[in-house]
């Protein structure tokens, strides 16, 4: 399991991760307004960013699960899973600096961001 904590920035969410040179790396293509269903339940989470937890496995507690869906222009188009509403979201190469290749599932949780972590 990997967690980043996104954050709004600009007009998208983006993560900072330092393990894998990543600053600022912006959710585009349909995930930002994925990523705004999976965090509907966590208050402010535009101005303090939220956890997000993801496995290629699913886990205990898991919010959500996106399949994937096609290569496209180095990046994978991935979709929602019943019983969330169809939409899609293309996650860009970055996605390779935490898997080998696109998984064929994607498990997801978004949190509150907690002053103790």
């Amino acid at each position: 399991m990997m967690i980043i904590k996104p954050y709004w920035f600009s007009g998208t969410w983006v993560f900072d991760d330092p393990a894998t040179g990543l600053v600022r790396e912006p959710f585009v293509a349909g995930v930002p307004e994925m990523i705004d269903r999976l965090v509907e339940h966590i208050p402010d989470a535009r101005r303090r960013g939220f956890r997000l937890l993801f496995s290629a496995a699913p886990f205990p507690g898991f919010q959500a699960a996106f399949a994937r869906d096609r290569d496209d222009v180095g990046g994978t188009w991935y979709r929602t899973l019943p019983p969330h509403p169809p939409m899609q979201g293309w996650l860009c190469p970055a996605l390779f600096k935490y898997f080998e290749n696109a998984p064929p599932v994607i498990y997801v949780k978004a949190e509150p961001l907690r002053d103790d972590l």
